[in-house]
């Protein structure tokens, strides 16, 4: 191994083993993830079991595992089976988790119970930020992005879809007619085994009927004409391509146009940009405490930039003009001002 850089041998014992600490530099970002969860009041933000229990096996304090759920927010890693792999072997959720590794459940059913309290200890990080003066532009550039749920295509029903399947069943059914008139003016065994295909199909796609018909009234009484099976609140939602539509969520973010951190964002099952606008305006407003704040929003035409750390954003275009008069009175009542 002449003339190469040469590594340590694997099985050099030391004398003073190497200090965890050495290995995070001091400008990484997980001794700010450190430093801010130990700061915050856990109990007073919601989560549940920062009183440990007086029998029963020790559990993990919540402040642990709110540093891996944020070490793995800031790392892209969503997955519970991920982040146990993670405290396995990353040095730096070591560091953070003082060498615990929790297990994938553990860490899913914290997510899980300490919802609302994650979103109170993000909100604290608004209101630090606003502290140091981070949010004095008073501009911010809000945007939405679909994200796909659990529930299928073909388990969400609309009135169209219903009714678009309804007449798919039907014409099936006068196919499979047809052709069992055709069979039963044969008189040889081999017509009479499709005889008996053909009935049995046929009851099927009356069957597939009857439900269909069922759910046709359920998606009539529903407030916004559409039901979804396995995810009761996501909805169906046009993308940009053609065809592509998904059934999911629209998760709407206001982001700082300088320091590029989010203030404001909120998930909801309604497809459309242009009525979360007002209030998206609102909760940034609130969460910048700004007595004017400027929106650039992204709606209808859009014009592709840079962007915000990725998030794409425009002025509006002079063809919504109609747009603009229409969101700017609520907006201007309320301390707001539409970018141009």
């Amino acid at each position: 191994m002449k003339r190469f850089v040469e590594g340590e041998d694997r099985q050099q014992a030391t004398l003073l083993p190497a200090c965890l600490d050495d290995y995070v530099t001091e400008d990484n970002p997980v001794r700010v993830i450190d430093v801010f969860i130990d700061e915050l009041d856990l109990e007073a933000l919601g989560f549940a079991g920062v009183v440990p229990e007086v029998t029963g096996r020790p559990a993990y304090h919540p402040a642990t595992l709110l540093k891996v759920y944020l070490y793995g927010y800031l790392n892209r890693i969503q997955s519970s089976r991920r982040l146990e792999r993670e405290s396995q072997r990353n040095i730096e959720l070591m560091w953070l988790t003082g060498r615990l590794m929790p297990d994938f459940k553990t860490i899913a059913d914290f997510r899980r119970d300490n919802g609302p309290a994650i979103r109170a200890a993000c909100a604290q990080f608004v209101v630090l930020c606003r502290n140091l003066n981070l949010f004095t532009r008073a501009v911010v550039a809000l945007d939405g992005s679909r994200f796909k749920a659990v529930n299928n295509r073909d388990k969400n029903f609309t009135v169209a879809k219903v009714a678009k399947r309804i007449e798919q069943v039907e014409a099936s059914i006068a196919r499979y007619l047809a052709a069992l008139d055709r069979a039963d003016r044969q008189d040889d065994d081999v017509a009479e085994a499709k005889t008996v295909r053909l009935k049995e199909k046929i009851e099927g796609l009356r069957r597939q009927m009857q439900s269909l018909k069922e759910m046709d009234r359920e998606v009539e009484a529903a407030p916004d004409k559409q039901v979804s099976l396995t995810d009761p609140d996501a909805r169906s939602m046009a993308t940009s391509g053609k065809g592509t539509g998904i059934v999911g969520y629209n998760v709407q973010m206001a982001v700082d146009a300088e320091h590029h951190l989010i203030v404001a964002h909120e998930v909801t099952n309604i497809g459309s940009d242009r009525a979360q606008l007002n209030s998206m305006g609102q909760k940034a407003l609130d969460a910048t405490g700004c007595e004017q704040l400027t929106v650039a929003p992204r709606l209808l035409q859009r014009r592709r930039g840079t962007g915000l750390r990725g998030h794409r954003h425009c002025a509006l275009h002079s063809q919504d003009t109609d747009i603009c008069q229409r969101q700017a009175r609520p907006l201007h009542r309320g301390g707001l001002h539409l970018r141009r």
